[in-house]
């Protein structure tokens, strides 16, 4: 099935990768290796406190859906403080688009190629769209406001900040569980308060908690979030001088 996804509206494809991780198994039969979390855990509160990645990113899209955008921003930048990509990639929509902000491309492209700092191919798509619609000065101003996106942002500190969390978990919340979780059913609240009971190899199921499984997890999944190809057409202007683009999706 092939989608035409026109000009600069990322934002709904974006979403859909950042909230991906919260839903049911992938529907590709051949992606069935990577499994998403389960509802139960998406919606647990001590689960999510333990992958703040996870947590602020899922606030974020929330306060972005109901037109909250400063706070959006805020909880998608905490997000990317632990090396959430979508995150990253819908902060960079944000400015791209000046959506509840001041509009800044150049800082957008920064934000952009963070997000595809490890090559996923959907914000490595939009990096290379977001630059070939850039002027020179934007490109220059893109490239200083990388260094200071990085320092904060960048894998070489989000991914310690990350790996920590999920250590602290492993001291204070797994412990001696892990291996052991035999017929071990548990009921967890969610955020609206109410209990759901989950298994116990699904809760401490290791690529949860184990940073190295963790880290290759996440990889397997925004290699290929909807199980097909990306390709981004040649950049345009159009009568009102606003770039443009057919981006054609084949899945």
């Amino acid at each position: 099935m092939k989608r035409l996804i026109q000009g600069m509206m990322v934002a709904s494809a974006l979403a859909a990768a950042g909230l991906a991780m919260s839903g049911s198994a992938l529907a590709d039969e051949k992606s069935a290796k990577i499994e998403s979390v389960p509802h139960q855990l998406a919606g647990s509160e001590a689960f999510l406190r333990y992958h703040p990645d996870l947590r602020w990113r899922r606030d974020g899209v929330k306060s972005f859906d109901a037109g909250r955008f400063d706070e959006a921003l805020a909880q998608l930048k905490r997000a990317a403080r632990y090396g959430d990509k979508p995150s990253q990639g819908l902060v960079a929509e944000m400015y791209w688009k000046g959506t509840g902000v001041e509009q800044d491309r150049a800082l957008a492209y920064a934000w952009m190629d963070l997000a595809a700092q490890r090559n996923y191919k959907t914000f490595t798509a939009m990096r290379e769209l977001y630059w070939s619609g850039l002027n020179a000065d934007e490109q220059k101003r893109a490239l200083a406001a990388g260094k200071e996106i990085y320092a904060e942002y960048g894998d070489d500190v989000a991914e310690p900040r990350m790996n920590a969390m999920l250590r602290k978990a492993k001291r204070d919340v797994t412990g001696s569980r892990v291996g052991f979780t035999g017929n071990l059913r548990m009921q967890v609240r969610t955020e609206n308060g109410e209990f759901t009971e989950i298994t116990g190899d699904k809760y401490y199921k290791e690529q949860y908690w184990e940073p190295e499984l963790y880290a290759q997890w996440k990889d397997e999944f925004f290699e290929n979030p909807f199980g097909g190809t990306v390709d981004v057409g040649e950049l345009r202007r159009t009568e009102e001088g606003k770039t443009a683009t057919d981006t054609e999706e084949s899945r």
